[in-house]
């Protein structure tokens, strides 16, 4: 298992739920007018240029439909593809190749569009790191943080109980200084992130102990002043930056000292990546 790919549980439990949606309380009816002896291999195309990422799910998908599917992949979550590239194949009972298939490419075209975007991302911010968030659909976080992985980012807090990130609405009625130190107190050995949007902010949860600080909706030049803030407090204080940050103006956000840029874009917006299973009709064969 390469670091990109997801935990088995979550892809057998992902799988399940979206085949149990997918064939109903009757199963597949149309793919029941098919020969039940009738065979067929299915190729596995990329349409566009993109990046692959949910190779477990899809290959999970016949697993559970037919233990006599054979699943082949001629490429890794993470790997580069172009537009015309055969990533794959699926051979075995039409009846089964049919009814997983959609299934399959949703998760294939949804988890690639991820790791695709993702990819744009990393290589537009040079050498600092692009990490996500957790506006993920619900129940596919776990899948869609692999992809991400597999794009090239990493991964910010998997849930709640990760780390203590305070932002606005957590500092309303506390402040940063008796949040950060309740914090401290109770979860001595968890990291504690604040948010800022101003610079006396970023003063304030360094003084209070803060081992992160995310320098929020700010503008380059702003964030410039902050990292420089925090780099002259004789501390080693993680800097991250967050909100607006596109693809146009990650590079500049990059450029600021920070150690990190974070976007939603790269789960909550990512376009799918156009894949289909091509099935010939000269490869039906009757048993």
């Amino acid at each position: 298992m390469s670091d990109a790919d997801p935990p088995v549980e979550p892809v057998r439990t992902a799988v399940a739920r979206a085949l149990e949606e997918d064939l109903g309380p009757l199963g597949d009816l149309t793919a029941a007018l098919v020969p039940a002896d009738a065979r067929a291999t299915a190729a596995v195309v990329v349409r566009a240029e993109g990046v692959i990422a949910g190779i477990a799910c899809a290959t999970e998908v016949f697993a559970q439909l037919d233990a006599g599917v054979a699943v082949e992949w001629l490429v890794d979550d993470g790997g580069a593809v172009g537009a015309g590239t055969k990533i794959g194949s699926v051979s075995g009972s039409l009846r089964a190749v049919l009814t997983g298939e959609r299934t399959a490419l949703n998760f294939l075209c949804h988890l690639s569009g991820i790791a695709t975007v993702t990819r744009s991302f990393v290589q537009a911010a040079g050498g600092v790191r692009v990490l996500d968030t957790r506006k993920t659909l619900p129940g596919l976080r776990a899948l869609e943080k692999a992809a991400v992985r597999a794009g090239g980012g990493v991964n910010h807090r998997g849930s709640l109980s990760d780390f203590v990130l305070l932002k606005d609405n957590h500092l309303a009625g506390i402040g940063i200084t008796e949040a950060v130190r309740r914090a401290r107190s109770r979860w001595p050995g968890r990291a504690v992130e604040v948010e800022c949007d101003r610079a006396e902010q970023v003063s304030e949860a360094i003084s209070a102990g803060a081992t992160m600080v995310l320098l929020d909706n700010m503008s380059p030049d702003e964030v410039v002043s902050c990292v420089k803030l925090a780099r002259e407090s004789m501390r080693d204080i993680f800097v991250e930056v967050s909100g607006g940050v596109t693809l146009e103006n990650v590079h500049r956000y990059a450029e600021t000292g920070a150690d990190a840029v974070s976007t939603s874009a790269i789960t909550q917006s990512a376009p799918a990546l156009d894949i289909g299973f091509d099935i010939g009709t000269e490869e039906f064969a009757e048993g």
